[in-house]
This record gives structure tokens, sequence and C-alpha cells, in this order.
């Protein structure tokens, strides 16, 4: 049975949850108290060095990082191939997104951390560093329904979760027309799941 050391309020958590959902693979959670960061003790850092969660074990393999921990799945259990094909141009466009989904989006994730969590950071740049990383997904969806290929893959669910809860962070995305139509369309895939912050579609 697959375990994910999760927490519910994490967009990276929530994308594997996310992707094993829409696989129908089934799989265990075992709960980690991130607001008390129990994942920075050393039960956690005995399992991955970084301090960081997810944290994912299929059998004796174990991965940290999410985007890692997407690529496995969808390289392991996605019968369909379309979350991550076997062709070296598809693969490297959707890389792109897996990079600026564990990136660039990452500035949303951490503005979320200063105005929820009170997290010490400097909160109108990683703002402006959204924006940008934001502005740059609206123009680039322009025309299209999801970020390659023409149908949803691991990397729209990288970049996903935490576009998605850019308000919680203070980030207004009225501006992004194409990236909100694209959260909606993500929110319609079949296996879709929610999670605090995330509501079901409109």
């Amino acid at each position: 049975m697959i375990k994910l050391y999760d927490t519910d309020i994490s967009g990276s958590c929530y994308k594997i949850r996310l992707l094993l959902n829409i696989l129908g693979q089934p799989y265990e959670t075992i709960p980690v108290d991130f607001v008390n960061k129990e994942h920075k003790t050393s039960k956690y850092t005995a399992l991955n060095p970084f301090g960081e969660i997810p944290i994912f074990e299929d059998g004796e393999l174990r991965l940290r990082d999410a985007q890692a921990i997407m690529v496995y799945l969808a390289k392991k259990y996605d019968k369909t191939k379309q979350w991550y094909p076997d062709d070296a141009t598809a693969m490297g466009q959707i890389q792109q997104w897996l990079s600026t989904g564990g990136g660039e989006v990452m500035n949303a994730a951490a503005a979320r951390l200063v105005k929820v969590l009170s997290y010490p950071m400097d909160l109108e740049k990683l703002q402006a560093g959204a924006h940008r990383v934001f502005k740059i997904m609206d123009d680039h969806l322009a025309g299209r329904k999801f970020l390659e290929l023409g149908h949803p893959t691991i990397g729209d669910i990288a970049c996903f979760p935490y576009t998605a809860l850019a308000g919680e962070g203070g980030i207004d995305l009225s501006g992004y027309k194409n990236v909100l139509a694209w959260i909606e369309r993500m929110k319609r895939l079949p296996g879709f799941i929610t999670m605090p912050g995330i509501a079901k579609p409109n």
C-alpha cells in the first residue's frame, strides 16, 4: 500500500492526493502536524533530511518532492500515459511546468504562509514574484485549455494548488482571466478532490 506523509493544508501534499485520486490508486495517509513543524523533527528528517513534506513510500521506495513523486506515479500507474507521455518533446514541455510549480509558483505558497501562519518573510516581494508568474501563465494559457499538449498533465497539477490558493496569500487573480478559466477546468477533471481553500467548481 502506498503511504503518504501528509497534511491537509499543504498544496504540495494535495498535488499527490489529487493525482492518486485521478488515477484511482489506493493509498494510506499518515498525518503530519505542519503548523507545529512536526516535519522538522528528527522522526521526519530521518525520512527526508530536507525536513519537508510530502514524503511518499511505495513498498521499498521512498521519495521526497511533490514533482518527483508525480513523475513516478504517472510513469508507474497511469495506464493512459496522458499525464506524462513517453515522448521526449512532451516530457520536456511538461518538465518546464513541473519546475515552475516547484519554483516560481511557490512565491504564492510562501505569501500564504506569511498571511495565514505569520512566517517572517518579505510579503511584498513574494506577492510581486507570484504576480510575475501568474502573468506569464495567463499569457501562455491564451487560446489553450491546459498548459501543454491540449490536455491535462502533471505539469498542470504541479502549478494548480498554489495558484488556486493565491487569494490566501493576498494575491488577487481577477486580472488573470485565462488562469481563472484554467482553474475551473482543473476542478472539473474526473477524480477531482478538494482541499481547505480549494472548493468544488462554480
